[in-house]
Parts: structure tokens; sequence; C-alpha cells
């Protein structure tokens, strides 16, 4: 299946090497790269402001050989674009009525759609603009008569494809994008989801910084696409430089972005989610209500449809031109990794914070098991009662071994609690268990080796029930250690178990996060060796909860060899609750993100650890993951209070995550399937 299949749409922005007033070999240049953005299957090509003649021209622009050099090469890459998938757009100067203006054509398969106008006319510093051009708002006619059609004419246009649901395009022209309100705004609001800007921005220091930071922020603002390209090479050096700079950014994100400063033609291609954008726009209904607010002026933008011709499954457009983390809720990348993993412990720190003091308890009771999760939630308490200028003896961790606790494990929880310096006790939960076994009859009591579901959650309901009343007997909070992922899928011992506490810090943090926020403490320094070496085994050990005892070939309970790789499902989790995508787009992305060791970089993932799963394994996690987590919704409509870590991490009924407990999983499995 094609890209085009799964709600993305393929855009790019070239920038030919341009001769200064010389239209015909500038028209051979956009040709060129229009062919090459078709062959590598775009939906829109876009290129600079007054590309066909260079936007520093001057007073060459008023000249008439170059104005009708100007149309014929406009027709030239009309002809040649017939047969082509792409919309085109190509920026020139054109005269209509008595006036000249700055336009950008659009085109598509052998006809122009539409011209746009500059609407906000740059003249001031080395801009002069108004000496030359009119502005939109000046234009006496709302058509344009060119090669024998009447054309729309303004910069009121939207070009809306019929067969590419959520194609909705809109153009305006470098100064447009810079003023308080530019004319893309208003499209946003009218539902225009790409947003093209055609530049002839000059560089100075610090402008590409101030670039970046306008497409970014205004493509967030929008909720839209922004894909802007400026012109480079070739412009004149009189007075100015130019370094050919294109960004394409969605919703606060930077796609892709083109070398500043080349000498040569150079294009730059991403694939923008549409599926996103219309999600995103259907949850932000303070967007709503302002579109209701201007509902009377956004009629009068006129629609333009057209259709591309593309059919489902037709070409062969499969890999995505966009980068799709394999961790989602991780923070990639070095330059704010610190930051941002700081600002995660400090939204833990600040919300048990905050509830001890609501409490007016100066103590909290946790169960430390030496695996991941009760290891992140005893190192944010420690954090969170040294902030609070408590002592550390004031939190009392409890490991408690049950029948398949191992050695290992009970030493990591050992050290773990002895080395920072908080209150450690062991408390053997196996008489309390077999008590409870006994009294049900269960066949564990009479000598049998059944270790069923049963089994397991009399330990884990005896380790919350010990902790409960520990808490009672102490004055203090129970703290839950659980993790979203845990919660995702069920994996948690409903009431009297790990799914209840007094206030869990770990509810919207997965497992992913837990381990690296862990990876990131061990590099941080701010522990002893001791404690460290120990966080370092827990990162390496198999996850598991210990209920069972180790079978005769001597392998421990394995959480992931039942419910599957944890990577798998936190991706799922993300892309599911945090955009509704379809089970089937989620499979696409796991495909393109998970699918080849090396087509996505990786950040702090040691390479032991890095895994590559194929179609048949991301499905078969995929099945499982929709049945557990339509399934166990009953657990997370009574979840403990927590903080909420990321905007897609959070499955509190209080919170992101609202849904009935007897939904069923059929639609989605249905979809997946393509039933």
């Amino acid at each position: 299946m094609s890209v085009h299949d799964h709600g993305f749409a393929r855009v790019t922005g070239a920038i030919p090497v341009v001769r200064i007033a010389d239209p015909k070999a500038n028209a051979e240049a956009i040709v060129e790269s229009m062919r090459q953005g078709a062959a590598e299957g775009s939906l829109l090509v876009v290129f600079p402001e007054m590309g066909l003649c260079g936007y520093s021209i001057d007073d060459l622009v008023q000249q008439d050989a170059v104005l009708d050099g100007c149309r014929d090469a406009l027709k030239s890459i009309v002809d040649a674009s017939a047969g082509l998938t792409p919309l085109v757009v190509v920026g020139l100067p054109l005269v209509v009525g008595d006036g000249l203006y700055n336009c950008a054509a659009v085109i598509r398969d052998g006809a122009v759609l539409g011209v746009i106008p500059k609407s906000y006319l740059a003249n001031y510093r080395e801009f002069y603009d108004k000496r030359y051009y009119s502005a939109a708002r000046d234009a006496p006619q709302d058509t344009l008569r060119l090669f024998g059609s009447d054309v729309p004419f303004g910069a009121d246009l939207l070009f809306d494809a019929e067969d590419v649901p959520g194609f909705c395009l809109h153009v305006e022209i470098c100064e447009d994008g810079w003023v308080p309100i530019p004319p893309s705004v208003w499209a946003s609001l009218a539902g225009a989801t790409i947003l093209a800007n055609l530049s002839g921005s000059p560089v100075t220091v610090g402008k590409e910084s101030y670039r970046k930071l306008l497409s970014t922020s205004h493509s967030a603002r929008c909720i839209a696409a922004h894909l802007y390209v400026a012109a480079g090479f070739g412009e004149s050096t009189t007075d100015l430089a130019w370094d050919g700079d294109a960004l394409i950014t969605e919703n606060g994100t930077l796609l892709t972005r083109s070398k500043q400063f080349e000498m040569g033609a150079q294009s730059i291609t991403a694939d923008i989610d549409l599926d996103r954008l219309r999600q995103e726009r259907m949850r932000m209904t303070s967007v709503r209500d302002q579109v209701g607010d201007h509902a009377e002026d956004l009629k009068r933008l006129r629609r333009i449809g057209f259709s591309f011709g593309v059919q489902p499954g037709t070409d062969d457009v499969d890999v995505l031109r966009r980068a799709i983390a394999r961790f989602p809720f991780v923070p990639s990348g070095t330059s704010d990794l610190d930051e941002r993993c700081r600002e995660v412990g400090n939204i833990q720190v600040q919300g048990l914070a905050a509830r001890l003091r609501a409490t007016g308890l100066e103590k909290i009771v946790i169960g430390v098991s030496g695996g991941l999760d009760s290891t992140l939630a005893l190192l944010v308490a420690v954090d969170t009662f040294d902030r609070l200028e408590l002592p550390r003896t004031n939190i009392l961790a409890y490991t408690m071994p049950g029948f398949a606790t191992g050695g290992a494990t009970l030493r990591r929880a050992h050290i773990l609690m002895d080395s920072l310096g908080v209150s450690g006790t062991e408390l053997d939960i196996r008489p309390s268990c077999e008590q409870m076994l006994a009294d049900l009859d269960h066949p564990y009591s009479r000598g049998e080796k059944v270790f069923d579901v049963t089994f397991e959650n009399v330990q884990a309901g005896e380790r919350t029930s010990h902790l409960f009343r520990l808490a009672n007997h102490h004055g203090a909070i129970v703290l839950g250690t659980g993790d979203l992922s845990e919660l995702a899928l069920g994996w948690c011992t409903y009431g009297v178990g790990d799914q209840m506490s007094h206030y869990n810090v770990n509810g919207s943090v997965p497992k992913t996060l837990v381990r690296h926020l862990i990876r990131w403490m061990i590099s941080s320094g701010e522990f002893s060796d001791e404690t460290s070496e120990v966080l370092a085994e827990i990162l390496a050990d198999v996850i598991s909860p210990e209920l069972v005892p180790p079978g005769e070939d001597g392998a421990i309970q394995s959480t992931e060899d039942t419910v599957g790789p944890y990577e798998l499902h936190d991706f799922f989790l993300y892309y599911l609750t945090r955009f509704g995508y379809r089970p089937s787009k989620v499979a696409y992305l796991a495909r393109q993100a998970w699918g080849d060791l090396d087509r996505t970089p990786w950040d702090t993932e040691p390479i032991d650890d890095r895994n590559v799963y194929d179609a048949a394994t991301i499905d078969k996690w995929l099945t499982v993951f929709c049945q557990r987590f339509m399934a166990n919704q009953f657990k997370r409509t009574a979840m403990p209070n927590g903080p909420k870590i990321g905007s897609g991490g959070s499955l509190s009924p209080r919170g992101d995550w609202r849904s009935p407990s007897d939904a069923s999983a059929r639609a989605w499995l249905q979809e997946l399937r393509g039933e």
C-alpha cells in the first residue's frame, strides 16, 4: 500500500538555481524539479517567490520583454505538467488589469487552477515591493484570463482535493507569512491543512533560526503543515545574499529542512500526516469556537475542487519520508534530553510533594520489588523528601518476597533501600499467602503445583493489603508504583492489588520511559556507585512479576513472553489513544519504525536491546493490545490519583481518557483485519 492510503500526503519544496531575468531557463529548471517530485510520489511541489525571473530582478520586472517571457515560461510549465500527479506552485509577476502583481500560479495536469497575488508588500530597509507591485486587496477582479481560460485570482483560494481526504492547500507569498495575522490563519480556520509560503527572503545573521521559529510556531498555532521555500543560489548578490532555505513543519514539529548556501539545485520532501491534523483539529474545541466566531467571513473563501487521480494501492510509494520514533513517549535527540528528563522527574516530585502537603502527612509506605517500576517510584520519593527537607527514613520501604521471588531480585531491593538511606524492611508474605490459599482450598495448599491466576493474585493482594495496613499503622500514604503500560494492558491486580494505592507517581509513565529515566539517572552521576550499579542490574534484568516459580528449565516468569514486548505496546498505546488512528495505520507506522534496524536512528538504547519486528509479529501483538486494552478499562476507571506527564500519557478517567468499561474491541479488530 501507498503512504497516501494511510492518510499521508507527500510534499516537496524545490529550489532550482535561478537565472536572473531568464524565464525560459528558469522554466526548464522548474520542469526538471517538477518531474523529479512527481517521480518521488509527491502530491505538491512548491517553488520560491518570483522563481520564473528571480526575486532580485528589481526594475527589470517592469520590462515587457521579461513579463512576456514569464507568461510564455509559465505556459511551458503548464504544458509539461500534463499527465503528472502533483500540484505545482510557481512564482512569477503577472499583469492583471492595470496593475503588476507578485503571484503564485497553482498548476496541475496541464491547467492553471488558480493564481494567488501577494497580499502584503514589504517596503522597508532592503525591500521595495511597493515600487513595483500592487497588493491583492487592490485587484479589481477575481478572475484572470490566462491561456484562453478564466482562472480564479485572489488571496482567498483554497485548493481542496476530492480524492485525498484532508488535503486542502492555501498559498501565500513571503511577507504574507511575517505579518501579525497572515492570510493563512484564516485559511486554516476554513479548513486548509497545508499552508505554502513562496519566499524571496534574503539571508542575514540570525534569520535562519527566526525562520524555523516562524514556521514551526505558525504550523502549531494553525494545526497545519507549513511548507516554506525561499530563493537560493543565482539571485543577485549586488546588495544581499541568499541561502536557499526551505522548511517543512507540521503542528510545531520540523520534519525536514534544506541545506543552507547550496550552490546547486536542491529539494526537500516529507510526508504530511493529514490524519493527525484532522484528529487534532477535531479535539481542539477552542479552535472550533473561533471558527464559529468568524464563520461568515470564512464562508467567503473560494474552494477549488480537483482530483489527483490517485487510486488506493496503485502506486508503490511505501517508505515514509518522515521519522517515526520507535519510542514516542521517550525524549529523543541530545540537545534537550537532560532538560526533558528533569522535567518528567519534576512533575512526579511536584505531584507527590503537593499530595503530602494536602494530607498533612510526612511519611510514605512503598513496596520495593527490585524491579523497574518500584525503583523509579522510590527514586522519585527520595528526591521529593530531599526537597521537602524531610528525612529519608520517613520513606518506609518494604520488600516482600513471595513464592517466586528470586535471590538476585531480593538482593537488589535491599541494596537499593540501604544505599538510598530509606527505612528498609523485609516482610515475608508467604505465611499469610499460604493461609489464604488454604482458606480458599486452593490445590497449591494440598501440595499440587497449580500456579493459576488465583495463586498469582493472592500474592499481589497480600502485598497491597500489608502496605495499606502499614500506612494506617505509621500514619503514612501508600505510594503506587504501577506504570501506564500495565494500566493499558490491564497487567495489574484490581482492587486489593498493585492497581491500587493512595497516590501513584508512575501512573502516566509508560514502561519504555521508565527504563529511559533510570538509564538517564545512572548517567547523571547523582547517585553513589553502589546505587548506580544496582540500577544497571535492574535495567538489564527480565521484566517479571515473579509470582510463579521458575520452570523445570530454570526460566523465570517473563511478562513480555505473555503479553508481548512493551516497546511495541507503548507504540500502539501512543498512536491509538493520542491520535485515534485506525489500527491498520498504527500497524503501518510500527512497520516503518520497527521493520528495519537502521531506518530510524537509535538514541540511547544499548545495541543488545535493539529489536526488529516483522509485519506478522506487529499484527499479532497489536491484536493482543486491542483486546486487552478494551477488556481492562474497568481497572482504569478506578485508578488512583497521579500527575499527568506527557501529552499522550494519561489514561485517567478524570483526565484524557473516558471510556465505558464494557465496550467491545470488535471495530478495532475488524479494521485491522480489513473485514
